[in-house]
């Protein structure tokens, strides 16, 4: 149900809430203004009649100014005007009340004489103001108040002493409600066609400016959904292009590994062997330069010595060059023992003592990860001892379940990030490829004078694009 209303227009929306809401309040403000006018009319009847009963009662109770009852011929001549006088025939009921609750005159006359307590019509009239409402009583009530019908109009008016203005008496009054409530339905139907035709009249309004938003809404909705749609075909063309990159970068990786295994082989078994065997001849020639003492002190065999130690020197760095191109056996170790295999490398061939301190919780890295490791370790150390020969230098790793953080850190001289990045530098361009490939991040940190400090984060276990 509620998804069913939230797929519809923004004026169906309105009207399916707004109608019950409007025909409410419709309803309520039409009874409000129809009690309202009942009400008004029922005080301007009452006070338009109560005028004209004081001015035929007011005569005959102006003894009241100095006597405290009603003498029998003007109780007489009261019931003569009740009976022969167009408006006294039209009053139901009477009664006239002294000051202190005393029944001094009433058309039932057996509540003549009696005291009753003063209700809020009765105190009002003797305050000098006119009371009236719709009075609507039990059965019980009309014998006990001489009220004949369970609905009339009751009113209360002051009687005022003709000389001196003084309140002498209050009148109590019941009429019968026909011309009333025809008035008042009259002006109640006026009142509802009102209400109605206003309500009516701000709900079409409100609709049509609704209905135009609505219109404008879905229009927009329309040109949004294109534009979506547009960029989700983008997002997918990016998405297949950055998958494109991705494997390309994991394709050149590997085949940058397999070429410098290669490479450490070529050389290996290439110009390692020949010049082995080359320094191999050159020990034998020097050999028989011993074994002849005339030919020991000749510039041929001192000649002879220094290519020697030069084949030796270049045989040394080719090896060292070969090991460094080829991967170690890292696939059974764990990533601390990748890192001191790493260090300890390093430290036989320079002769500097690098920090390790390491953190990690065990877990399963996937091999690309270790490969990674390594090379990252590798380069940047091989950076930092030909930068910042001497300096100070730290690796710190951690790592956790999912991730493996790295820092390597030096107390070299530094350098301006912004002038040797420009240079394109193999170096730090290769090791953030390889980070990135990952899925990981890179931060290099270094100042003129500050030192450097490289920041990787890495998945332990990455999502292989060429496997998807």
């Amino acid at each position: 149900m509620k998804d069913a209303f939230a797929r519809l227009s923004l004026s169906k929306q309105f009207l399916t809430l707004s109608f019950p809401i409007l025909l409410a309040a419709t309803v309520v403000i039409g009874w409000w203004i129809g009690e309202q006018v009942k009400d008004s009319v029922v005080h301007r009847t009452g006070a338009v009649t109560a005028l004209y009963v004081g001015s035929f009662i007011a005569p005959h109770v102006q003894s009241l100014a100095n006597a405290s009852d009603l003498t029998p011929s003007e109780q007489d001549a009261l019931r003569a005007d009740l009976t022969s006088t167009p408006l006294g025939q039209k009053i139901v009921a009477l009664k006239i009340w002294r000051k202190d609750g005393y029944v001094l005159f009433s058309s039932d006359p057996d509540l003549r004489g009696r005291v009753f307590p003063i209700g809020q019509g009765l105190a009002q009239a003797l305050a000098g103001n006119i009371f009236a409402e719709i009075s609507e009583r039990s059965q019980a009530e009309q014998l006990t108040h001489g009220q004949p019908m369970p609905r009339l109009i009751e009113t209360y008016t002051p009687i005022h002493a003709d000389q001196t203005g003084d309140i002498i008496a209050a009148a109590e009054f019941y009429v019968k409600p026909d011309d009333v409530d025809r008035e008042a339905a009259v002006a109640t139907r006026r009142g509802w066609l009102l209400v109605a035709g206003v309500m009516l009249s701000m709900y079409l309004l409100l609709f049509v400016v609704v209905r135009r938003g609505s219109r404008t809404i879905i229009e927009q909705q329309g040109q949004l959904g294109e534009k979506i749609r547009q960029l989700t075909e983008v997002n997918e063309q990016n998405s297949e292009l950055q998958s494109r990159v991705i494997r390309a970068a994991e394709r050149a990786t590997a085949v940058n590994e397999d070429l410098l295994r290669r490479i450490s082989a070529d050389i290996h078994d290439g110009p390692v062997q020949d010049l082995g065997f080359a320094l191999m001849q050159l020990k034998n020639t020097d050999d028989i330069f011993a074994g002849e003492d005339s030919l020991q002190q000749t510039p041929w065999r001192k000649n002879l010595r220094l290519s020697c130690t030069a084949v030796q020197s270049a045989l040394t760095d080719l090896r060292s060059i070969s090991a460094n191109l080829d991967l170690p056996d890292i696939g059974q170790m764990g990533l601390d023992a990748i890192a001191e295999r790493v260090l300890r490398d390093f430290q036989v061939k320079t002769d500097c003592r690098v920090l390790l301190a390491t953190s990690i919780v065990p877990g399963t890295a996937a091999f690309r990860v270790k490969v990674t490791l390594y090379r990252l370790l590798q380069e940047s150390l091989a950076n930092a001892f030909r930068h910042a020969p001497g300096a100070h230098c730290q690796v710190r790793l951690a790592g956790d379940a999912s991730t493996l953080t790295l820092e390597i850190s030096d107390e070299g001289p530094g350098f301006d990030q912004t002038a040797v990045l420009g240079k394109g530098r193999f170096g730090l361009h290769g090791m953030r490829q390889r980070v990135e490939v990952l899925g990981g991040s890179f931060h290099l940190q270094s100042k003129p004078g500050a030192g450097t400090t490289i920041l990787i984060s890495l998945p332990l276990n990455p999502k292989s694009i060429e496997n998807e």
